[in-house]
């Protein structure tokens, strides 16, 4: 017989020898149990009531946590100072938060490399797909006005690639005439200073703010 031959019979031995020695451990160490719980039959209903106790607190906890994250999200409030003082990307954090806080539970922030034109989306409780561009200035009325190119760029992605029912461009600032005729024609929804402050210091969800949005995909749950 050949040495590889030999050795791999002394493979396949040791395997079936290592199983069955698994198998006697295993077996010994289920009887051991079996005579433990035999002689001290209340450490079973102990350690169940300990875990059953566990998972009830853990439990708590989480529905505890969630409710008071709707309380914050639904008490939401940010002055213009406040968004003011943010980074770029705070600010469409903050646009996240308070489309949430109207009832978008999906409310996401999408901006960065590669977002086309895209900072923040959601569907609000009617069922709109809302696409949310934000533009900061960190010097608010006295920053630079967004202007039209700002507004093609979301016109051409908001609803062909984002799907959107409402597209819509937040700024902390102001627009310049163009920019608001540009919206006019083409159905965007502008978000300026002024209303700005006026959602994220109240308690209105944006689309009773704006004017002509489209109407319900389905109707408000309960």
């Amino acid at each position: 017989m050949s040495p590889r031959r030999r050795s791999r019979k002394t493979d396949g031995t040791d395997q079936l020898l290592l199983l069955v020695g698994g198998l006697v451990i295993t077996g010994a160490v289920l009887a051991a149990v079996v005579d433990f719980v035999r002689a001290y039959p209340w450490v079973p209903v102990v350690v169940l009531l300990l875990g059953g106790g566990a998972a009830a607190v853990w439990l708590v906890g989480r529905q505890r946590a969630a409710r008071w994250e709707r309380v914050r999200s639904q008490g939401l409030r940010y002055a213009l100072t406040q968004l003011d003082a943010l980074h770029h990307r705070q600010f469409e954090h903050a646009v996240r938060d308070l489309m949430q806080r109207d009832g978008c539970a999906n409310a996401v922030q999408v901006g960065g490399a590669g977002d086309n034109g895209a900072d923040v989306k959601a569907t609000d409780p009617y069922g709109r797909r809302w696409v949310v561009q934000c533009k900061h200035r960190r010097a608010g009325l006295s920053g630079a006005a967004v202007g039209t190119p700002d507004l093609q760029v979301l016109n051409g992605t908001g609803r062909p690639v984002h799907k959107g029912d409402v597209v819509v461009l937040v700024t902390n600032g102001r627009f310049s005439k163009p920019a608001l005729d540009f919206a006019r024609s083409q159905q965007l929804h502008l978000v300026d200073r002024t209303m700005l402050g006026e959602w994220a210091s109240g308690s209105r969800p944006l689309w009773e703010l704006l004017r002509a949005v489209p109407p319900p995909r389905r109707p408000l749950a309960g």
